[in-house]
């Protein structure tokens, strides 16, 4: 592939809420260290801000990301503010509230409902934003998310939310929410190299109302936060070599074919492999190659 004339124009376009945003993004976890949150070496700051205007260069206008997304010297937050404000009118910055990480890095108690205002209000505050586009819900084990939810429904009535996500969920969490307030979009663990029946389940279900299904570690399927899979990697890279691609942009490419309302949100903090995340967004693969990954997925 062609990759550095590539932009993420060809990926094709969805909307979040009122909000359309390419079907290519970028994920901002990485940004910050060689892996996400204290497991990896910090980034170096000026690669990282790089990285940030490269991917608005190339196109990108979705970009995910969170105020615990740090390392011990790098804030995702920071450097989204300090690389890309004053920020582009159709730039969509969606961020995530629940999980709570403290100055040392280490995960403390998730959120209760009434924390959830000082939640959104570090994310303004460090992104420099008077509200945010997008607030998803991470759910943090509980089994009901009524509460939480319905905490950040009066934040969007307050103006400080213009739309709300789930993440994290079952599809009984959906029906749940939308009871509340309207979704515009669901963030699960989804990918090629992980296979979650329940999930599949709530990929359709998001389709079949046209909500935005977002799956994180996408690419990296079961090795999660750490980087990149290699679940059925010699299946992937056959079909990496028939169109002169890399496996992970054929991992990219398979998420983007199960369906118009699915998004990449691809993370890096390495100018070369965001030049390629975004290229992923114009490769086509054909019907055999997709029936070949999807055995090797549920097989």
């Amino acid at each position: 592939m062609t990759s550095e004339t590539i932009t993420a124009e060809s990926s094709g376009t969805w909307h979040l809420g009122d909000l359309p945003v390419r079907r290519v993004g970028f994920g901002a976890m990485r940004l910050t260290g060689s892996a996400a949150f204290h497991l990896g070496t910090p980034s170096d700051r000026e690669r990282s801000l790089a990285v940030l205007r490269r991917a608005v260069e190339l196109g990108v206008n979705h970009i995910d990301t969170a105020a615990f997304y740090f390392s011990s010297l790098r804030s995702a937050n920071e450097l989204i503010n300090s690389a890309l404000a004053p920020y582009a009118d159709d730039l969509v910055i969606v961020t995530k509230v629940g999980p709570y990480r403290d100055w040392s890095g280490e995960w403390g108690t998730s959120a209760r409902p009434e924390d959830l205002r000082a939640h959104v209000e570090e994310n303004l505050r460090q992104l420099g934003r008077d509200h945010l586009d997008v607030v998803n819900l991470r759910r943090m084990r509980q089994d009901s998310i009524a509460e939480h939810f319905g905490a950040l429904a009066e934040l969007r009535e307050a103006g400080l939310i213009r739309h709300l996500g789930l993440s994290d969920i079952e599809p009984r969490h959906l029906a749940e929410a939308q009871a509340i307030a309207p979704v515009v979009c669901v963030q699960n663990r989804y990918g090629l190299g992980f296979h979650d029946p329940a999930t599949d389940g709530l990929l359709a279900l998001c389709r079949a109302q046209g909500i935005a299904f977002v799956p994180f570690y996408a690419i990296a399927g079961e090795a999660g936060p750490q980087g990149a899979g290699t679940a059925h990697d010699d299946e992937v890279r056959a079909v990496a070599r028939a169109h002169d691609a890399s496996p992970a942009q054929v991992r990219i490419a398979w998420t983007l074919h199960q369906g118009p309302n699915v998004l990449a949100i691809p993370g890096t903090g390495n100018p070369g492999h965001l030049t390629e995340n975004v290229a992923a967004g114009a490769l086509r693969l054909t019907a055999g190659e997709l029936a070949r990954l999807d055995r090797a997925r549920t097989g």
